[in-house]
Formats: structure tokens, sequence, C-alpha cells
């Protein structure tokens, strides 16, 4: 089967053309374009068709197969997997999952610096002593009603920040566009009972049981890009997990 003549191949993005292959393929699997069990041409045909070399191509198909959207079956080809799992192929940010959910966040930027980074920072993102970082701490909000409090720190030689746009734009969105690809994060799950700060900006009562996620990310070359701790309303957010067996 053809793909989706919607799937876009932008060679003046920084993105790379293989990612960008999966991200539309990955796109049109979830929105139903492509349907479970559907037959995909073979990597020459679909590389002549989006008018990419099939190195590319194949990169693009080797990543799907292994994220378990697609799998190859001898004698049949490469099909859309009957039980999708739904697991995204690059790490995402709270504004991008309210938004794909439908949801309209809104975002108000607490504090912003941008200084010479400490030592427990640098370690984290892997800078050099005399590096700065920007920081900032943000409280996100969907119709009206706070969700999370996060405190991240940047790396400053991606691009520039501001607070307006970080009010604007979720974190992720604005490094992408910048030409970050993110490939994978450490990350630890966790609870607290809220402070006064915390209660006040989440509005909720002191000793109220949040969620915590810290997660430093890391970029395809290796590249430590971003750090934060952020806190969610217990009682309003949750995080999903798939576990599949190896």
């Amino acid at each position: 089967m053809p793909l989706p003549m919607n799937l876009h191949i932008d060679r003046g993005s920084p993105v790379p053309l293989y990612h960008q292959v999966v991200q539309g393929i990955e796109h049109a699997i979830h929105s139903g374009d492509l349907a479970p069990g559907t037959k995909l041409q073979n990597e020459i045909d679909l590389a002549k068709q989006l008018n990419l070399s099939r190195p590319t191509m194949r990169k693009a198909m080797d990543e799907l197969v292994r994220s378990g959207l697609l799998v190859r079956k001898r004698g049949v080809g490469t099909q859309v997997v009957a039980n999708q799992v739904r697991r995204p192929l690059e790490l995402s940010s709270l504004f991008d999952d309210l938004s794909r959910g439908g949801s309209k966040p809104s975002t108000d930027v607490l504090a912003f610096a941008h200084n010479e980074a400490d030592k427990h920072e640098r370690e984290l993102l892997q800078t050099e002593p005399g590096s700065s970082v920007y920081r900032f701490t943000r409280l996100r909000s969907v119709d009206g009603k706070p969700l999370a409090l996060m405190e991240n720190q940047v790396r400053d030689d991606i691009t520039e920040l501001d607070a307006t746009m970080l009010a604007e734009h979720g974190l992720y969105e604005v490094l992408r566009t910048a030409g970050v690809n993110f490939r994978l994060a450490q990350q630890r799950i966790g609870a607290v009972v809220a402070n006064d700060y915390q209660a006040e900006q989440l509005q909720v009562e002191p000793g109220a049981a949040l969620v915590t996620m810290e997660r430093t990310a890391f970029d395809d070359t290796g590249r430590a890009v971003e750090t934060g701790r952020h806190v969610y309303r217990g009682d309003s957010y949750s995080f999903e997990l798939t576990l599949v067996e190896r």
C-alpha cells in the first residue's frame, strides 16, 4: 500500500529525513490512515515514492519495527502490527501529551533566569565549569485548573530561550524547532506531599499527594539537553506505562 500522500518530507528542516518518515508513519498509524494489518510497499518502492535513498528509508523502517509499530514477516512483507502498542518513538512533554489528547494547555512562567550553572547542574547536563544554563519554573494548567509545577534547566548552547516563548510553546517543541532530536532520557517517578508553595500554586491543601517526575533528556548525539523536576496534582494526573516482554 502506498503511504498516505500527506506524509511530507521537508528537506530544509533540521530534523533528519529518516526521522521525518518515522514521525509521518507513526502519525498515520495512530490516526487510522494506516490500519492494523496494512501491508506496506517494499523499501525500494517507498524510497522512490518519497524521493529518498534506500538506506534512509531502511533506517526509518528499522526504527518503526524496533518500536513495535511495524512487523516484518517472511514471505509477506512489512505490515502495521495487528495490536498496536502506543509507545511514543520520541520523548514527549506534558504540553505534547495534553495537546495530542485534545486539551488546550496554558502556561504561566513563574520564574526565568539565565546564569552560571552550579555543580549539580553541570553534572546533570555534562557541561564545563563556567558554563551557563537557562533556569525556569512554569505552572501548567488545563481549563483554568493547575495541573503541574515544572522546574527545568536547559543548557544554553542550543538556542536562545525567553519567558514569552516558554509561555506560548512547550519546551520540547521549542527545542525540536532548534534542531534537537531527542533520543532517550533518564527518568524517575515518585511521590511527595505538597509543601506550602506547591500547594498554593497547584490549588491543593498542604500535605496533599503529588506525583513527581525527574528527568534528564539526551539527543541523538548523546548530549544532555535539559533536566528538570516536575510535580503533578495526584488527583488529576498519572503515568501510564506499557510493559513488553522481551
